[in-house]
């Protein structure tokens, strides 16, 4: 019987890299009833590992190959730069334990991390984003050929502990999970930074401004998800004919909004791609 993800057993989880998005998946999986002694993380910097150890009650350790030790999952989150060196390092270990490996790095291929860890890796690729660090998040996933059911779920499991998740099917489409959700947040930050200083062109004070924009973006983010209509369909249903929202959307539209979008997602798509490729 295939197990669902909550169901999935993990006697150690190994963190390779103890930074922002790895300390939200350790929170996570810590509230989800995982045991602090049952994660182990790798982290080259001793105030890191102080600092983990002291928030989360975690194992620690300075050397990667001690940290994965006995674990079942590998959650390789280093920065993409280093991660072939850290992969081969772990090589031989790898052939060893045959672990499932969960990459959080951007741009790096789960042919990449098979080649450099070895045939001994079953390799799931993920892209989390930002808002994971609330439990907000959201999840690109591909799983490679090697990868059965139950490294699924529990690649699920690991992942769902920052927020949702979604599978991916084709890799190629990776790099546009990247570019919508990975990057994302920064375009929503960038329309709330730009909503700020129009209110305060338009005398709104700067407290204001931030209130009226942070809340009005937090409502229209709730509804998109809580509600059973599409964002063409709010949008209409918010969009008065001849009133003050029909003023700001035709502005929107004849500016180009939708061209802007869609040439920024696929610059971020391309760069994506670019990236993996420096990689080899």
């Amino acid at each position: 019987m295939t197990l669902t993800a909550q169901d999935v057993p993990v006697s150690v989880v190994a963190f390779i890299g103890g930074g922002n998005m790895a300390r939200s998946l350790i929170g996570g999986l810590l509230a989800r009833g995982q045991p602090p002694a049952a994660i182990h993380v790798a982290d080259p910097s001793e105030q890191a590992r102080n600092a983990l150890h002291d928030d989360f009650g975690v194992r620690v350790f300075a050397d990667a190959a001690d940290a994965v030790a006995g674990a079942d999952a590998w959650v390789l989150a280093v920065k993409p730069q280093v991660m072939r060196e850290v992969c081969r390092t772990l090589a031989p270990l790898a052939a060893q334990q045959r672990p499932l490996a969960v990459s959080i790095a951007a741009g790096i291929t789960s042919g990449q991390l098979q080649r450099w860890l070895g045939d001994g890796a079953a390799v799931v690729r993920t892209m989390p984003n930002t808002p994971s660090l609330l439990g907000a998040g959201v999840t690109g996933l591909y799983a490679g050929d090697d990868v059965d059911a139950d490294g699924r779920a529990l690649a699920q499991r690991l992942l769902e502990s920052a927020g949702t998740t979604v599978w991916i099917e084709d890799e190629a489409l990776m790099d546009a999970v990247t570019a919508v959700s990975g990057s994302g947040p920064a375009y929503v930050f960038l329309l709330a930074e730009a909503m700020q200083d129009a209110g305060r062109a338009e005398g709104l004070d700067a407290a204001a401004a931030r209130e009226l924009t942070l809340q009005t973006l937090l409502g229209a983010a709730r509804m998109l998800v809580e509600s059973d209509v599409d964002a063409a369909e709010l949008r209409r249903r918010v969009t008065s004919p001849g009133g003050t929202t029909q003023a700001a959307i035709e502005h929107f539209e004849h500016g180009g909004l939708r061209t802007l979008v869609a040439g920024a997602i696929h610059a971020a798509r391309k760069r994506g791609a670019e990236l993996s490729a420096a990689q080899d």
